[in-house]
């Protein structure tokens, strides 16, 4: 049998109705842009939260990472995304693309069942961060991988061998298999320490030049070298600029403390 053919049992503590439990702030949301997803909520409501948390990412010019909080998704969250048109799919998935390119590094942490929305942003982040039980649901409907550009993303993530093995079997991938794969970069039994820990650290680097780099990695994967040689050019060329008014302040500044 098929892991999406049984949904998950509810993670300890969780009613069995699968209400999704209350996710409270930690110290790492006073550093960063947080959102707080609710898988439980319609697809526009989704699209709606994801935008916001750009908004507010995008006014902020003070190196801000983006805290991105995947807690254990209600039962019955494998099913996705539900009675919805395909304006609205367009809508979600410009959204989760726009998020994917902010100038702000970004953190997932993510526990228990995790699938639907919350699988569309873990695979954007830049940083993943899982609870011990974790485990990533293929988006399942009537035994068919649903067709969204989360396909896409594996496939670029992990290559088309070890993508096609998730999308036409469709298995669940528990916590040690995701970061066998890099799905995951971190496991931790304390996750909000390691998310203060990574927000800390990411919002030291979290810029502009950063996020030219992240896309020259997301092109690679499909640019041929003579498409991708005047994108590097370009980014050398702002790089070389940067470098030579750093060095050109710090001339200054030392001239005028002497």
């Amino acid at each position: 049998m098929r892991t999406h053919d049984t949904l998950p049992p509810p993670a300890e503590g969780e009613p069995a109705d699968g209400t999704a439990r209350a996710v409270h702030d930690g110290p790492s949301d006073g550093l960063c842009t947080t959102l707080h997803l609710d898988a439980r909520q319609p697809l526009p409501e989704l699209t709606a939260a994801v935008t916001g948390v750009c908004d507010r990412a995008e006014a902020r010019d003070d190196g801000s990472v983006v805290l991105l909080r995947l807690p254990d998704a209600p039962a019955g969250a494998r099913a996705w995304p539900g009675p919805v048109d395909i304006q609205q799919i367009n809508r979600w998935e410009r959204a989760v693309r726009r998020l994917e390119r902010l100038p702000a590094l970004s953190i997932a942490v993510a526990s228990g069942a995790c699938g639907g929305p919350a699988l569309d942003l873990l695979l954007v982040s830049d940083y993943r961060i899982g609870s011990p039980d974790l485990r990533l649901l293929a988006p399942v409907n009537d035994g068919h991988f649903w067709p969204g550009m989360a396909i896409h993303r594996i496939s670029r993530q992990l290559g088309a061998a070890r993508a096609r093995q998730i999308v036409l079997w469709g298995d669940d991938i528990d916590a040690g298999r995701a970061r066998d794969l890099g799905l995951i970069d971190q496991l931790a039994d304390d996750t909000e320490e390691a998310t203060h820990t990574a927000a800390v650290l990411m919002g030291r680097i979290s810029d502009r030049e950063l996020a030219i780099r992240r896309q020259l990695l997301l092109e690679a994967q499909s640019l041929e070298f003579d498409e991708a040689l005047g994108p590097h050019l370009a980014a050398c060329d702002r790089e070389l600029r940067r470098l030579a008014a750093a060095a050109e302040r710090s001339d200054t500044a030392g001239e005028s403390g002497e």
